[in-house]
């Protein structure tokens, strides 16, 4: 039998938390954007900062470092992506990062990582990662094309919806059960499917119905 090690798949709340990235060519560029997209606090350490970067950046509470690398500023980050273009310091980084038990991912070099970036299609809170574990990223890219034309913004919206109706399901029905039955069927192609075509407010409607007949639900 092979035991075949798997990563563990989470999404990682980095809101206002210190993630650092080292570069400034085009892959650090984007790898900065996702980052700030997420909310984090963004620091970039490079010995070149063009106008791009420094754009995106403007009106955020990133910093922006021109500097050559050094270990004291990895001090306090939950996660590193080192992007540069030179593999000795791509090492000296991620051995850096595993001295001061940081989560390190280095840029095209899967044997360097502790984590992948996956490819991301996002609908509202809606979010589908797709990861090939740095085995081959351009194919995650290409699933993530087709599946997006599966999942539109209605989907979105529709989440948006079910949230608030969740809430109020938790608040009022009791049994543990039932609301398992009735959020069940609410989130089922059929009452996506009725969104779509009649709208948000008539959707509400459809819902409390559903919601209305819950002493039914063993029976049907």
């Amino acid at each position: 039998m092979i035991f075949v090690m798997s990563r563990y798949p989470i999404f990682l709340d980095l809101c206002g938390r210190r993630s650092v990235v080292i570069g400034a060519g085009p892959v650090a560029l984007r790898k900065a954007e996702a980052l700030l997209s997420a909310s984090a606090r963004l620091v970039v350490i490079a010995k070149t900062l063009d106008d791009t970067l420094q754009g995106i950046c403007r009106k955020t509470d990133a910093e922006l470092i021109k500097s050559k690398y050094s270990r004291d500023y990895l001090a306090g980050a939950v996660v590193v992506i080192a992007a540069t273009n030179n593999k000795e310091l791509n090492k000296r980084i991620y051995k850096d990062c595993q001295e001061l038990e940081i989560l390190c991912n280095v840029v095209d070099d899967p044997e360097l990582c502790d984590f992948f970036v996956p490819a991301v299609i996002k609908r509202g809170n809606l979010q589908i990662a797709i990861s090939t574990e740095g085995k081959c990223p351009a194919y995650a890219g290409h699933i993530r094309k087709k599946i997006e034309k599966i999942f539109t913004e209605s989907h979105g919206e529709f989440l948006s919806e079910l949230e608030k109706i969740r809430e109020r399901i938790i608040e009022d029905v009791t049994d543990a059960s039932d609301r398992k039955v009735l959020l069940g069927r609410l989130v089922e192609d059929k009452s996506f499917n009725y969104f779509v075509e009649n709208g948000r407010d008539n959707w509400k409607t459809f819902a409390e119905k559903i919601i209305g007949g819950k002493s039914n639900l063993r029976q049907d």
